[in-house]
């Protein structure tokens, strides 16, 4: 931000009252830049109409007290739609990161259909739409206005570590060739079946090989330390945006074997060490085998840089001062799908 801008007001809405850790990294990158962000915890447990009501007019009640120059929700679905009917006047921005655009095996086929309506609608209702990768672009009706900015990573916190080091903290065996695996909180989603197939492949070629796999309880702060121990990262989504742990691996040069999902495939062009190929075990074990054969780390941090969360913040603040620009010359709504209540 230059000495003559003018700091910017954000509300970030994202799902359940704990945002998650990249959403609170973004918000902290433009507060170092000098804005004032705040974050609105939409609770999605339940799409009954008077529940999704009740949201609204709490996110009503946070834009009138924060008064935010721009309201950006964070993610798709009924997240994104309350955040289209809570901001009245105030230009909203939505970005898309994948489960939000794509069904999701998760939950029944109605409630994932009603979630992928509401998030074209707000699409439609938004001054601007940010995807998360071309994939995410293609599948949005209002696809020619979307932009496309990949998740940012905080190059601060992952950075390469001494893998010995790493290895004495966790417990690991200083001569184990190690293949992460992130399963998360929604491990389905990430195909565990096929990255444990994959990893037998692999076992056949490799001797001493551990397979970690993360899940949804590990905390943040201790996935560098993960990265840096291990020897290659393992991506076996069904679907994906653009997957935060591929950026982070970048960013500590951990080697990653990944199918084709997403952006990965753009963000590991011309990385060293890297292979993304089909979803069969054997393509995937054959080329784990041959990234723990070499021992060799990546060069991705070179490529993560463009990606830091300062990078990805300031592109967000000039579509903030766009849209807020536009909405003050042209004094339109925001919401073109409904009337609100008179504040």
């Amino acid at each position: 931000m230059t000495s003559k801008e003018i700091p910017l007001r954000i509300l970030f809405v994202t799902p359940a009252s704990a945002p998650m850790p990249f959403v609170r990294r973004e918000a902290q990158a433009l507060r170092a830049a000098g804005h004032a962000v705040e974050i609105f915890g939409f609770d999605n447990a339940s799409y009954l109409p008077w529940r999704v009501a009740a949201q609204v007019f709490r996110l009503r009640a946070a834009v009138r007290r924060f008064r935010p120059d721009v309201v950006h929700a964070q993610f798709g679905k009924f997240n994104a739609l309350a955040a289209a009917l809570a901001a009245g006047r105030v230009p909203l921005v939505v970005t898309f990161r994948g489960t939000d655009i794509n069904r999701n095996s998760r939950y029944s086929t109605l409630r994932s259909a009603l979630g992928v309506a509401a998030s074209q609608i707000a699409a439609l209702a938004a001054r601007a739409v940010v995807c998360v990768s071309h994939e995410i672009q293609s599948k949005i009706w209002k696809r020619r206005d979307c932009t496309v900015i990949p998740t940012g990573v905080d190059v601060r916190t992952f950075v390469p570590g001494d893998r010995a080091t790493a290895r004495r903290r966790l417990g690991f065996g200083a001569h184990e060739r190690i293949v992460l695996f992130n399963a998360g909180r929604n491990p389905a989603v990430k195909d565990p079946q096929l990255a444990a197939a994959a990893v037998a492949e692999a076992r056949r070629h490799a001797r001493d090989l551990r397979f970690v796999v993360l899940e949804g309880d590990v905390a943040p702060d201790d996935i560098p330390l993960y990265m840096n121990a291990a020897d290659v990262l393992l991506v076996t989504s069904r679907t994906e945006g653009s997957p935060t742990v591929v950026q982070e691996a970048m960013a500590c040069n951990l080697p990653v074997v990944s199918v084709d999902v997403g952006d990965v495939r753009e963000r590991l062009t011309g990385v060293s060490h890297c292979a993304v190929v089909s979803r069969d075990p054997a393509a995937l074990g054959a080329a784990l085998a041959q990234v723990l054969r070499a021992r060799r780390r990546s060069d991705g941090r070179a490529h993560a840089e463009a990606l830091s969360l300062e990078a990805i913040a300031a592109r967000l603040a000039q579509i903030y001062r766009s849209v807020a620009r536009d909405a003050a010359a042209s004094g339109a709504r925001n919401v073109p799908i409904g009337a609100l209540p008179p504040d």
